[in-house]
C-alpha cells in the first residue's frame, strides 16, 4: 500500500474519532465535504504536481502547485505566483479557490499541496479555505530533489480548528 494510501486511511479513521469531539459550526457557506477517495486524492496530487512546474518563485525559490476538487467532479489548479512587492504575492491555493469561484464553483471536498518539503497551506490560505468547506482532506506532498514524494493527509479543520467566520 502506498504512502498516500496509508495516510488517507489513517486521516478517516481520526476523522471519524473526531468528529464526536468537533463542535457544529453554523454557518451557510461552509459545508461539510463528502469523503474524498484515494483515486480523486493522486488524481489531485498529479494535477498539482504539473502546475507547480510553472509556478512564479523569482524570490523564495520555493515552488508551489495546488490543486483542488470540488463536489461537481471538477478539479481547479493553482500555483504561486511572486512580486516584488511581497504583499502582492498569490499562494497557490488560493489560486486554485480563485479558478473555482471564477467558474461558478462554491463547494471544494479536497485538496492537494505539492512543494519541495511536504509544506502546509499558509495561515492566510487556511482561511480562504475554510471560508468554502468547513473540513476537507488536504493531501501534502514533498519532492525531494530526485523526484521521489513523501506525504501526508491531514484534515482542513486539523490545520485551522478556530476558524474565522461571521455570523449572520
Amino acid at each position: 500500500m502506498s504512502a498516500r494510501k496509508q495516510a488517507t486511511t489513517r486521516a478517516a479513521s481520526s476523522r471519524r474519532a473526531a468528529t464526536s469531539k468537533r463542535p457544529a459550526r453554523s454557518s451557510a457557506r461552509r459545508r461539510e465535504a463528502p469523503a474524498a477517495d484515494a483515486a480523486l486524492l493522486d488524481e489531485l496530487v498529479q494535477r498539482a504536481k504539473a502546475v507547480r512546474e510553472r509556478a512564479h518563485a523569482p524570490y523564495s525559490r520555493y515552488l508551489v502547485g495546488a490543486a483542488i476538487a470540488t463536489k461537481s467532479g471538477r478539479i481547479f489548479e493553482g500555483c504561486n505566483v511572486e512580486n516584488a512587492s511581497f504583499g502582492a504575492t498569490i499562494c497557490a491555493e488560493r489560486g486554485a479557490i480563485m479558478q473555482m469561484v471564477a467558474a461558478g464553483e462554491r463547494d471544494p471536498i479536497a485538496c492537494a499541496v505539492v512543494t519541495e518539503d511536504g509544506g502546509s497551506p499558509c495561515g492566510i490560505c487556511r482561511q480562504v479555505l475554510s471560508e468554502f468547506a468547513r473540513d476537507m482532506p488536504i493531501v501534502l506532498v514533498g519532492l525531494d530533489p530526485s523526484g521521489e514524494e513523501s506525504g501526508r493527509v491531514v484534515q482542513l479543520a486539523d490545520l485551522l480548528p478556530l476558524a474565522f467566520e461571521l455570523r449572520h
